[in-house]
């Protein structure tokens, strides 16, 4: 598990592989992914030491702040984030679906950490940014009770930051859109 990990989300190509360069160059951090995502944005995601982290997102911040859409720095992010976001968890039964969706691709990380850290839940999806014009989305799974109080905190920490778009939780979702979402 990584200690810490960051990312940063620019509104041009050029500007986001500009500061991911920079942030590789600042620091010991390993690139997890950098991509160009919908609408032509573009994302870093880097690992390594909390202190590192924070000077490899600190620096790309101020390469070109006007292109700047988001980041973010946690340290000790729930290991659950990444299955999410390569789509290799494994969930056994879907008790309650929790939907969180955001306007950019750094707050649904930033959510799902925070939602997996306040309630007992599994992480069953985090899609970023891919084929949604730029929006994200995550699927948590777990009692209802439990899926609600992670859905609000998530809500409550990126709503501050105007990125939260919508969320529900449905209580045991039919069997035929489980198979189609797992």
């Amino acid at each position: 598990m990584h200690k810490a990990i960051g990312m940063i989300e620019f509104k041009t190509v050029s500007a986001g592989i500009t500061a991911a360069d920079q942030m590789v160059k600042t620091a010991a951090v390993e690139i997890l992914e950098a991509q160009t995502v919908c609408p032509g944005k573009y994302i870093a995601l880097i690992a390594g030491e909390l202190s590192a982290v924070n000077a490899a997102v600190e620096r790309a911040k101020n390469i070109r702040p006007d292109e700047l859409i988001g980041s973010f720095v946690l340290g000790n992010p729930d290991e659950s984030i990444f299955p999410a976001i390569y789509g290799t968890g494994e969930i056994d039964r879907v008790s309650a679906l929790g939907i969180l969706e955001t306007y950019d691709a750094s707050s649904i990380i930033v959510a799902a950490d925070i939602a997996a850290k306040t309630a007992i839940v599994q992480l069953i999806e985090l899609r970023i940014a891919k084929g949604m014009c730029g929006k994200s989305y995550m699927l948590i799974t777990g009692e209802v009770a439990a899926c609600q109080a992670a859905i609000d905190k998530a809500k409550a920490a990126i709503g501050e930051r105007g990125m939260y778009l919508d969320s529900s939780v449905i209580a045991h979702p039919d069997p035929q859109m489980c198979k189609a979402i797992v």
